[in-house]
């Protein structure tokens, strides 16, 4: 059974809620995220002043990264953390200061209602969708450490096959910043995978300054963290979804539990 966080402000209370926990008691030492899981925007905020065919791009959300993520909790047995809305009405992944976390414009469209916010436009944002995120994903982290366990935070995103004209020859990419416990094994694995193409920090870095969930929730409390990205051609259907969830979890399932990488990083 899925809980439901409880719908804020800006939200009206027939609308679906800012995050959802799938799996809350899964027992795995694991919690996943999914922050670009959707392209739903609030009612009270209208289209956004974006044409609706715009929204189905990977400007408005990271297209399949929730069905992934959901099949990723069903065979880790983990909790997964999953946002309800665009990242177009702010973006869970990036820091406060970020010029993107509403960004006036996306891949060159024009998002009109991000264009001229007010600081109450921007906090009510922030109050409806973001912070209960990410308090929903520190309750989840603190659950698991009340129970013993060092979590490994594994965001999942999705990534467009071509960008600015370029083909882009990865399969996967797996993100991170200076801890490398649970992503340099993972490559590994990944690696080792017949005809499968691997990024270390590409196609984006986990060292570019935009992680912000890794950062606040793995790389701060000294947790081990990833973030993978996985090509969205690849995960269109049901399908592909299911292949590559099953390959992600075969790899991570020989990760999950080593105790050279559930440890609390020290220093942190």
């Amino acid at each position: 059974m899925d809980t439901l966080a409880s719908p804020a402000a800006l939200l009206t209370p027939d609308e679906p809620p800012a995050v959802t926990v799938v799996n809350p008691q899964g027992p795995a030492p694991v919690v996943l995220l999914c922050e670009h899981a959707a392209r739903r925007v609030p009612a009270r905020l209208g289209t956004l002043g974006v044409p609706a065919a715009d929204m189905e791009r990977h400007i408005a959300w990271d297209i399949g990264a929730e069905a992934v993520t959901r099949a990723l909790a069903r065979r880790l047995d983990a909790p997964a953390v999953i946002a309800g809305y665009s990242r177009l009405v702010v973006d869970l992944n990036r820091p406060l200061d970020s010029a993107t976390l509403m960004p006036a414009v996306s891949d060159g469209t024009p998002i009109l209602a991000n264009q001229a916010l007010t600081d109450a436009d921007r906090q009510a944002r922030l109050d409806a969708l973001f912070h209960p995120y990410h308090a929903t994903v520190a309750t989840c982290v603190d659950a698991k450490r009340a129970a013993g366990q060092v979590p490994a935070i594994i965001s999942v995103h999705s990534f467009t096959p071509v960008m600015n004209g370029f083909q882009r020859p990865w399969h996967l990419g797996v993100l991170w910043d200076q801890d490398g416990r649970l992503p340099l094994p993972l490559l590994e694995l990944l690696r080792a995978l017949p005809g499968v193409v691997v990024g270390d920090n590409v196609p984006y870095s986990g060292r570019d300054g935009h992680g912000y969930t890794l950062k606040t929730h793995s790389t701060r409390p000294g947790l081990p963290g990833v973030l993978i990205e996985i090509r969205q051609d690849l995960i269109g259907d049901a399908v592909g979804v299911e292949h590559w969830s099953a390959l992600l979890a075969q790899a991570l399932g020989q990760l999950i539990g080593r105790p050279d990488i559930h440890h609390v990083l020290a220093g942190a």
